[in-house]
């Protein structure tokens, strides 16, 4: 992998955790993250109106956009969901998982065979994500719910990542990210407001610094998703692309264990390195 793309996906994966975390700290998951993709929205028409990109050059790649939209539907509901029930250093490792999943797709979908190399990175990835999740005394799968919305929110960014690499042959990044995320606004301002008439809420922060956290994870956002994207158009492989943005798991314990303070981060950075390796592992030798 060239340098200079390397150098771009390493540091999207050291600020994706980091917006995962204000998203977590947040009291209202699901209004931050709606918040967040209307920044992303609007970032993205600013950039295409600023660059001279056209913007309707999208109606051309349609299912792809369509394929790209379902995978970041299934990645931002369950994220939100996972987040508000888990711990960040716990769940975080499975969501960003997702190599494991295109791994199962070309076995069951498309009749792809893999080598024993292959089979050990899986083996490593399942014991990582058991260590991650277990507890003393307590049953691995005592919060079964949670651990299901991690693995479609895993399942969600394998799907949007597959689609998003054929997208960069055509688009510009900016194009792509204004489409997806404005179509996405509807979504979640639905589930938001449907969530309002059960659950009534009252943020007591000062308004300021109430929408200052609604933007600030939305340009960090904006400025991760856009290196990765940039990736895929300067000719990354989407496998390897993947696989060096599993770096963003090991910085996803450290701040779970120093900012949220999350217990056993030892345990669970040893947990989230092991899992790391297997899926390097199945992506370099598969």
């Amino acid at each position: 992998m060239d340098l200079i793309i390397a150098g771009m996906v390493l540091l999207s994966a050291a600020i994706h955790p980091i917006w995962n975390l204000f998203l977590k700290r947040e009291p209202d998951t699901q209004l931050a993250y709606l918040g967040m993709t209307v920044v992303l929205a609007a970032a993205g028409l600013v950039h295409a109106l600023i660059a001279g990109s056209d913007i309707w050059s999208a109606g051309a790649v349609i299912p792809l956009l369509a394929l790209s939209w379902c995978g970041q539907i299934l990645y931002g509901t369950c994220l939100t969901a996972t987040l508000t029930r888990g711990d960040l250093s716990s769940y975080y490792p499975i969501i960003r998982a997702s190599p494991v999943f295109i791994v199962i797709v070309g076995v069951v979908l498309l009749g792809a065979s893999y080598s024993w190399y292959v089979l050990l990175g899986m083996a490593m990835t399942v014991a990582g994500g058991f260590l991650l999740l277990y507890r003393r005394g307590t049953h691995f799968l005592e919060d079964p719910r949670t651990l299901g919305l991690a693995l479609l929110a895993m399942s969600g960014t394998g799907i949007y990542s597959i689609a998003d690499s054929g997208l960069m042959k055509t688009l510009d990044p900016q194009v792509m990210i204004f489409w997806i995320e404005t179509s996405l606004i509807p979504v979640y301002l639905t589930l938001y407001l449907h969530r309002r008439t059960h659950t009534l809420f009252v943020d007591p922060r000062p308004m300021g610094r109430r929408v200052a956290m609604l933007i600030l994870p939305g340009v960090m956002a904006y400025g991760a998703y856009y290196l990765i994207l940039m990736a895929y158009q300067m000719g990354g492989e989407v496998a390897a692309v993947t696989s060096l943005r599993q770096a963003s798991i090991p910085i996803s314990v450290m701040l779970g264990g120093f900012f949220l303070r999350e217990g056993a981060i030892l345990r669970r950075l040893i947990a989230a390195s092991l899992l790391t390796a297997g899926i390097v592992v199945i992506v370099m030798m598969g």
